[in-house]
């Protein structure tokens, strides 16, 4: 299997990478920003478990829109590279 994989553009704290053999290139996140996105979730975890709705709702949010913003990175790179977007 090959492993190789194509840097296509970056922007910010994201890259769009193509790995060989895959029709669409995926975004790559950082381990750090990866840890606090899963760190939002499982403190949203632990407010729904809690019963404290309101709270819950605001961290969901702040969650949505980081992940908003991945993929608002996403789309501005496979612009950039000139590919249409998979969805």
């Amino acid at each position: 299997m090959d492993n190789s994989a194509e840097l296509l553009e970056t922007e910010g704290d994201y890259s769009l990478i193509r790995w060989f053999g895959r029709k669409f290139p995926g975004v790559l996140i950082q381990g750090d920003t990866l840890s606090i996105l899963i760190d939002i979730l499982a403190e949203a975890r632990e407010l729904l478990n809690a019963g404290d709705s309101e709270e819950t709702k605001f961290v969901l949010g702040d969650l949505a829109e980081r992940l908003g913003t991945v993929q608002s990175s996403y789309e501005t790179m496979m612009k950039k590279a000139g590919i249409e977007l998979p969805y």
